[in-house]
């Protein structure tokens, strides 16, 4: 079973950075091959929005929304994925979300993308 475990969420006035970590288990070594993993985000009243997505491969992809002040990052082992957020403003307030298998058929839908696992969430806050 594969599970995907969040840290590094909390609070951070408007212009601060904040890194979110993410530890997959429970793939397979071909399955975390075809992985691709990322981060969603889901804010009170909006609706979810895929932000950044990381292939094995290592291609990368950013929603406008973050493009520029995030960055997605694999550790040693691609398993883990990093989230580096940058510039941080109160409209990036929402409950975080690792991802992963994004684009797998059967997941769940968020914005364009469905999203096959999920992590718990971790809650980042920029008061405005």
């Amino acid at each position: 079973e594969v599970h995907l475990r969040e840290s590094g969420g909390g609070s951070v006035q408007a212009g601060g950075s904040l890194r979110l970590s993410c530890t997959a288990s429970g793939f397979t070594d071909h399955d975390s091959d075809d992985s691709d993993m990322g981060w969603a985000r889901q804010a009170p009243g909006a609706e979810c929005e895929v932000i950044s997505t990381i292939r094995n491969d290592g291609i990368i992809w950013y929603a406008d929304s973050v493009k520029g002040r995030f960055t997605i990052s694999h550790g040693k082992d691609k398993n883990t994925v990093y989230l580096q957020m940058n510039s941080l403003k109160p409209e990036d307030t929402a409950v975080y979300y690792c991802a992963a298998d994004i684009g797998r058929h059967g997941g769940r839908w968020c914005g364009d993308f469905t999203v096959y696992y999920w992590g718990q969430g971790t809650q980042v806050t920029v008061p405005s």
